[in-house]
């Protein structure tokens, strides 16, 4: 074999520690960033928290910045408990008595103890009973007509009261618990989510068919059933499985975390204005005193101290970064969105990332990083940045956004016995210039959690019903 050399010319990203620390800092939301700031502060002497933190401007990155900015631009995107049952099997026992005052480690006492405000002590009892009768998982570990009967002899109830007290369990927190068997659980934590959650209608529909067919992937075959787009089904499928097929898994007390916005815009002078929150902005410096000191020092034994002084340079050079690209990214953001901020989601303008990215001079690999997981704060409220970006309809100058709050506004200043069907909303949109099909009617409606108008109609027939009784 012969052996021969060729040149090849390529180029090569080449991370250095400064483009690292830089990349980190940009993607961390508020609360990390204030852990990360902490953390810098301890390790590293020579950095200091500014007394006063300057005024929320446009931060500027300076040349070697920018130089360092159009760099990280092109890297892609970054990528039991076992619960114990407390013994309840002294019929005589107060078991009142036994809930704890404070937070108990014993899951099941925790949801005795929330239940002991409503009930009184016979149906804390039968609560307990039901409790007892769950396996690790929450599900009932017995046929339920065979508990029921058990618990009416026991406690001297009919088979409805006992029935009752299990359905304060199966819906109270964590909802499922004690459900016969998953598709149970599943159908109530569906009905619980709180407010308009997207596919929700069309998930409990899927719940009601036969399981089998969830499990068995086929997507074409589960949309043909339901007469619903593939990517409804996907999305419905989506929801499934967020929710929670072992309810007892989560008794375990979990930590809350509160919203801080990092921007804050508002409307002055006629204008709209945007500023940094100074509360998710720490300014950090290096400590003059020690910097001239070490400028000063000779040799190698303060070569340790050197290397401290350039990684507080390339921290203190990230956070400027950061905040230049988040302020410059959050002010195109309120530019382009200033009527959705003024009049509501009927007037969310199509939005992407790359018009974003074009406006400030950036890679939009970096508003996707710099929008994740930060909060702007204005007077329409508390939004993700993410929330402003909204998809372009097609053949349209309005994003979908704005025609799903079409679609609602629609539906709730509907006749309550006559509600509009998706075919008579799809045709009171094209009065207004809108032209989408029935289905992409039915696929905000879902989104938006609003059941479809034969639904609607049968729960606004029942108020009537019950007057007329």
């Amino acid at each position: 074999m012969k052996t021969t050399l060729a040149t090849q010319l390529g180029q090569q990203l080449h991370l250095t520690p400064a483009l690292l620390q830089s990349i980190r800092l940009l993607q961390l939301n508020g609360m990390q960033l204030e852990q990360e700031v902490r953390q810098a502060l301890e390790n590293n002497p020579l950095l200091e928290l500014e007394e006063e933190a300057a005024p929320a401007a446009d931060a500027s990155a300076g040349g070697d910045a920018q130089a360092e900015t159009a760099a990280f631009d092109e890297l892609p995107e970054s990528s039991m408990w076992d619960v114990a049952g407390a013994s309840w099997n002294d019929a005589e026992e107060d078991r009142t008595a036994r809930l704890a005052m404070g937070e108990s480690s014993d899951p099941h006492l925790r949801i005795l103890q929330a239940l002991a405000l409503d009930l009184d002590e016979g149906d804390l009892s039968i609560a307990a009973f039901w409790l007892e009768q769950c396996d690790d998982a929450g599900y009932l570990q017995a046929p339920l007509p065979q508990l029921t009967l058990l618990a009416s002899a026991r406690f001297d109830r009919d088979g409805a009261h006992v029935e009752s007290i299990r359905q304060r369990l199966l819906q109270g927190e964590p909802a499922g618990m004690a459900a016969r068997d998953l598709r149970e659980c599943l159908q109530v934590q569906l009905a619980a989510l709180p407010g308009a959650v997207p596919a929700r209608h069309l998930a409990a529909r899927l719940l009601g068919e036969d399981l089998q067919l969830l499990a068995s992937h086929d997507y074409a075959a589960i949309a043909r059933q339901l007469d619903a787009e593939q990517a409804d089904v996907l999305e419905a499928i989506r929801l499934i499985l967020s929710l929670q097929p072992r309810p007892a898994d989560t008794l375990q007390p979990q930590e809350e975390s509160a919203v801080i916005p990092e921007v804050v815009a508002w409307r002055a002078d006629g204008q709209w204005r945007v500023a940094l929150n100074p509360a998710t902005a720490p300014r950090v410096t290096l400590n003059p005193t020690y910097e001239r000191a070490l400028a000063a020092t000779e040799g190698s034994a303060a070569q340790p101290m050197r290397e401290m002084l350039q990684e507080a340079r390339w921290f203190t050079r990230g956070l400027s970064m950061r905040y230049d690209t988040l302020l410059r990214t959050a002010r195109v953001i309120v530019e382009r969105q200033a009527a959705f901020l003024a009049e509501g989601e009927e007037a969310m303008a199509p939005l992407t990332l790359k018009e974003v990215a074009d406006a400030i001079g950036m890679h939009e690999s970096t508003v996707s990083r710099i929008t994740s997981g930060k909060y702007m704060q204005t007077p329409r409220g508390t939004f993700e940045l993410k929330h402003f970006f909204a998809v372009r309809l097609d053949g349209a100058s309005i994003s979908g956004q704005a025609v799903k709050a079409m679609v609602r506004r629609l539906i709730e200043s509907e006749p309550a016995a006559r509600p509009l069907a998706d075919e008579a909303i799809a045709v009171l949109l094209s009065r207004q210039g809108v032209n989408i099909a029935r289905r992409t009617v039915a696929k905000y409606r879902e989104q938006l959690d609003i059941a479809p108008a034969r639904e609607r109609k049968r729960h606004n027939a029942r108020p009537l019903l019950a007057r007329a009784g």
